[in-house]
């Protein structure tokens, strides 16, 4: 058995000790040594291709963790007392029993009152790393994220001074720290006040109007959603049973008047719509706020790439206008941080904060406390503010990148722009549908966005694409423009055999 080969297949950007490691603890776990010695240190690390002092330190550790035991002079063995759970039984005669029984299998399909994964949706390839021009929206390159000061904030966060203040269950409050961060850190770059009792920690703006949705609406609510705009805050009030209300958009964003007066909530992305990516001029959102007043609507504002906007003066948030409560304020750090961070904020008056939180707990009680933490002194360190400089520069080249590009290769679509945003909506030659182009895109390593989904009503238009930037490398962005662009002009030109771009 000491002499039985095991096999670990590497991979890059993980520790030799830390992979082994995590083969070693499967290996024990499944009794695979029984009373037998492990290979010896010197056998092991010949055979893997590594130190020797690489297989010790791992071989030690597992002793610090009672995985093994070391015997003088006969080396290391695994633990006699560990509670290795493997299957020592036959269970063919209990399933065969079960079977039987059970003769007839359960139709869940007949049991459920929604069915979620029926709804419509952004499709994002998710190995869009592997594409030579990732074109996706909502991701970053890996290389931009402050790794270093995010490391060094979290290791503040654990020392045994501080890890009390997240190991502890914060059972429906929120890290001080992060609300006063967020208090006088960032909302005040959007012109917003609010005290510590009107801001609650979310899982992200999605999740800030699923607690909305499930809290303020019901079958009698009516709330009005932008077309096109975000599918799943769509899917989101749709599952609350709430009346929809689709609402036209134009050049400046929602538009005012007779189509809001029936409803009881808007759901609105006045910062740059989302997707055709328009800015609400002050005099609208003037108007907006006024209209709100006279029919007795609340607005729920989605601050859309807000903290990124390398716009020189960008407008103020909707909210910091609101003198009667009228705006629940929704923001996230997923466009300006991480995606995957996954901390967003709500901001609104203090009473429905106080339900939400109750809400909240019902669900999974608070975001994760550590999280918290680390985003706390990621931002109070003034991690965050250089981070956001530097993401400003470099968006902004890659926008200018992205602007000029297609202005060249894109000649016969409609382009839709905005300075400071993430995105770019194109419509196609009308003859081009959207999901062809994304099709025929990924035999050349193009990754695109259909906007199909991004529509509600069943009439609407087939042809639009999203153009995200915030993946794709700058020294990708002209090459992957002037493929695109070509695959475009020879799909809508010619229905042969397509030429090698």
């Amino acid at each position: 058995m000491a002499d039985r080969l095991i096999n670990v297949e590497f991979q890059s950007g993980r520790s030799f000790q830390q992979q082994i490691r995590e083969k070693l603890v499967d290996l024990i776990q499944q009794d695979y040594f029984g009373i037998s010695p492990l290979p010896s240190s010197r056998k092991m690390a010949q055979s893997l291709g590594v130190s020797r002092n690489t297989i010790m330190q791992v071989y030690e550790s597992l002793v610090d963790e009672d995985f093994l035991v070391s015997r003088e002079r006969s080396g290391y063995f695994v633990n006699p007392n560990l509670d290795i759970h493997i299957n020592k039984f036959d269970v063919s005669e209990t399933t065969q029993s079960i079977n039987k029984t059970h003769s007839d299998k359960l139709k869940w399909n007949d049991r459920l009152k929604n069915k979620p994964s029926s709804f419509s949706a952004v499709k994002k390839d998710k190995n869009w790393v592997t594409y030579s021009y990732p074109f996706i929206y909502g991701q970053i390159e890996h290389t931009h994220f402050p790794l270093y000061q995010w490391r060094e904030c979290t290791r503040i966060a654990q020392n045994k001074n501080s890890i009390h203040e997240w190991i502890e269950d914060y059972i429906d409050a929120d890290s001080k720290e992060l609300i006063s961060q967020i208090r006088h850190n960032i909302l005040p770059k959007r012109g917003i006040v609010a005290s510590p009792e009107q801001i609650l920690i979310t899982l992200g703006t999605q999740n800030s109007l699923y607690l909305l949705a499930s809290l303020l609406t019901n079958e009698e609510t009516v709330v009005g959603l932008e077309d096109p705009g975000y599918v799943d805050q769509r899917h989101i009030f749709s599952s609350a049973r709430s009346q929809l209300a689709f609402l036209e958009i134009d050049h400046n964003g929602v538009v005012l008047g007779k189509q809001l007066e029936p409803c009881d909530y808007v759901c609105i992305t006045p910062s740059h719509q989302y997707p055709t990516t328009v800015t609400m001029p002050i005099e609208r959102r003037v108007a907006l706020l006024e209209q709100a007043m006279s029919d007795d609507f609340i607005i729920i504002e989605d601050d859309y790439e807000s903290e990124i906007n390398f716009h020189e003066r960008p407008l103020p948030a909707l909210k910091s206008m609101d003198k009667d409560g009228r705006v629940i304020y929704t923001g996230s750090l997923s466009k300006s941080l991480s995606p995957g961070l996954r901390i967003g904020y709500l901001v609104a008056d203090e009473e429905l904060i106080t339900e939400l939180r109750s809400l909240r707990r019902l669900q999974y009680r608070h975001p994760p406390v550590n999280n918290q933490s680390t985003t706390a002194l990621f931002i109070g360190q003034g991690y965050y503010d250089s981070h956001l400089r530097r993401m400003r520069a470099l968006y902004e080249a890659k926008w200018t990148l992205m602007s000029q590009g297609i202005k060249k290769h894109f000649k016969n679509c409609e382009v839709h722009e905005t300075r400071g945003s993430f995105c770019f909506w194109i419509g196609l030659p009308n003859a081009l549908k959207s999901t062809d182009l994304v099709t025929h895109a990924v035999s050349f390593s193009i990754l695109v966005e259909s906007g199909d989904s991004l529509f509600a009503k069943t009439s609407a238009p087939k042809n639009f694409i999203r153009l995200g930037f915030s993946a794709i490398p700058e020294n990708k962005i002209e090459e992957g423009l002037e493929k695109l662009g070509n695959l475009i002009h020879q799909l809508t030109t010619s229905s042969t055999q397509l030429k090698t771009i």
